[in-house]
């Protein structure tokens, strides 16, 4: 069996990206500084919980309006607070893939705009939060 002939890149194609790989490791001292100042801020969907998260989706600040201890649902609570740090570990996420993407040469970042979040293709699984898959675990064991 032959194998597949594979046009290889022009010497030109090369350098330049190179050059863009140059760009892009002198960019990193900035790249990581930007990256560990994100914060995700996320409410509850009754606006009685508020959550912080920082760049690594660790949660720094927890907000809960006193009104919840009006009709105490321990559950409920829980529920909204997960769902509160989710969604804004979530915003940290995306903000991660909008430096990172945003630091690629333009032919990778075409490529993995072919490339759709919803968990049907390798890279999106990559791209899995912690919470995503902790939440996947809770939710088979209800």
């Amino acid at each position: 069996m032959q194998s597949p002939e594979f046009d290889l890149p022009s010497e030109t194609a090369l350098q330049g990206l190179m050059d863009e790989l140059d760009k892009t490791l002198g960019n990193l001292p900035d790249t990581q500084q930007r990256l560990m100042s994100l914060t995700g801020v996320a409410w509850s969907d009754d606006g009685l919980i508020k959550a912080e998260v920082g760049p690594r989706g660790q949660l720094v600040d927890l907000q809960i309006d006193p009104r919840v201890f009006r009709r105490p649902d321990a559950q409920a609570l829980r529920d909204s607070i997960l769902a509160a740090v989710n969604a804004a570990i979530q915003q940290v996420l995306a903000q991660t893939q909008e430096i990172m993407f945003g630091q690629l040469p333009p032919e990778v970042a075409e490529l993995r705009a072919q490339f759709q979040p919803d968990g049907s293709d390798p890279i999106a699984q990559m791209l899995r939060t912690d919470a995503e898959i902790i939440g996947e675990v809770r939710d088979s064991d209800a």
